[in-house]
This record gives C-alpha cells, structure tokens and sequence, in this order.
C-alpha cells in the first residue's frame, strides 16, 4: 500500500531531524566558558577527540581548543604540532593537560613538551618550538571530557598551509608527570594533517613502516561568533526546532502504526 500524506510527512520530519541531531552532538554542538569561540572545529578520526582553532595568518597564531577525554579518571589529553616534514610523535611540539596533576582545584594542569623520544615525561614542562600564551584547561561538556586551550605562534611554520599534528590520551599521572599511553591502533591512529586556512581535511597520511596509523577528520566550518550545527542551518531551523520536529515526526508514526 502507497504511504499515506501523513506518513510521507512523518519521514521527512526524521529525514531532517536526523542528521541535525548527528551535528549537534559533534564538535559542532561543543561550547565553551568565558565567551571563547573559534571559527574552524573538525572531529578527529581516534579517540573521540575534536579540535576548535582560529588561524591568523597575519601574525601567523593559531587559537585552539584541544577536547578529549582521558583514558581514564585522573589521566591526561594532549595535542601537539610536529614540525618535521615525516610528522608522528617525536619531534612533536606537544600541549598536555594534566586531570591527574591537580592539586588546589578542579581544574587540570597545562604542561608543555618537546617530544625528543620515547622516554616517560617528567613533571616539568619542557620548552616548545612554538611560543605559546593563554594555557588553560577544564572539564566539561559531558563524559568527562577535557578540555585544553592555547595559543601558539606559528612563525616557524612560515607560509605552510597544512602541518602535522598529534594527539593523545592516557590513563594515570604519577607525582606529576604524565604515565606511557595505551599502544591500541586507535593511539596509534592518532595524527593527521591540519590545514591551518579553512579546516578542510586533508588526505590521511599513509602508515609508516613501525606501524603508526595515521589519518584526517571531517570538519566544518563555524562562524565567528559561536559553534552551530550545519545540518539544522541548512534545513533553516534551530538544534531545538530539530528536536521538536523529531518528537512530532516519532509521535505521528506511532500514531499511524498504532491504527494499522
């Protein structure tokens, strides 16, 4: 039997909802305290991680926004940039916020290193290839996420429209320092190609010959004055309209199954 008008209505009140409410829960949905905003956010492709960032190329600076969760209670996030043209995790120049190393609040503490090797951090942060200001971290946004903030000036990136970067999660801090990470394929996957311009992914970086995963996010773009989700601006209604479309789309099917 051809679906009725109600019904056809029905399902395009889903169709559109739908994807609205796949945006809102992306880095897209993400807001952040004390009126920071940023132009660019892309959902990273391991570890449920998203960068926000706001490129100035006139300085050049990059203001960004690092949100992931630790590995577990108490652990660390991290993000860096690695200047060398091969990318992975030595050579980056890393931001690492700390849950475990709080002591006096709630908020974690911002580190900086200059990834040299493979050896275990210390407690003390390490000076980094690009000056940075505005250190800060917090928890929020829901699954006890953290979420890290900097600004970093990119003049040793020169006219580079495109830079490697690393992130990463771990499990625990000891007296300070940040503990080895998890060897999983999805740490492992964990850098990628940030193209510092207009947040387009770039193509995932091949894996190298010791294994390291590597790959690039979708992104979007957001305005200035705040995260919003692209779906619910394309289809010309607000995430809340979105939700209300979809409870009204979810009790007319009911209604229509419950007469059949």
């Amino acid at each position: 039997m051809a679906p009725t008008a109600t019904q056809r209505l029905a399902l395009l009140l889903l169709a559109v909802a739908m994807p609205a409410a796949a945006v809102s829960a992306s880095c897209a949905g993400e807001h952040f305290p004390q009126g920071r905003t940023y132009v660019t956010c892309e959902d990273l492709p391991s570890l449920g991680a998203a960068l926000h960032w706001t490129y100035d190329a006139s300085v050049p600076s990059l203001s960004l926004a690092f949100v992931a969760a630790p590995a577990a209670p108490g652990g660390w996030v991290a993000w860096g940039i690695n200047p060398a043209a091969g990318g992975g995790m030595v050579g980056t120049q890393a931001l690492v916020a700390l849950a475990g190393a709080a002591v006096s609040s709630s908020a974690p503490v911002v580190r900086t290193y200059n990834i040299t090797g493979y050896a275990p951090l210390g407690k003390a942060s390490t000076p980094i290839a690009f000056p940075e200001t505005d250190l800060a971290a917090d928890v929020g946004g829901g699954g006890g996420k953290v979420r890290l903030y900097a600004t970093l000036r990119l003049e040793m990136v020169g006219t580079k429209k495109v830079v490697n970067h690393v992130w990463q999660v771990g499990s625990s801090v000891t007296r300070g320092a940040p503990d080895v990470h998890a060897m999983d394929p999805e740490n492992l996957a964990a850098m990628g190609k940030l193209v510092l311009a207009d947040g387009a992914a770039a193509s995932p970086i091949a894996p190298s010959s010791s294994g390291d995963g590597r790959g690039d996010g979708s992104s979007s773009r957001l305005p200035s004055s705040g995260q919003s989700s692209r779906a619910a601006d394309m289809a010309g209604v607000s995430p809340p309209a979105v939700v209300g479309l979809a409870f009204l789309g979810f009790l007319t099917m009911t209604k229509i199954n419950s007469k059949s």
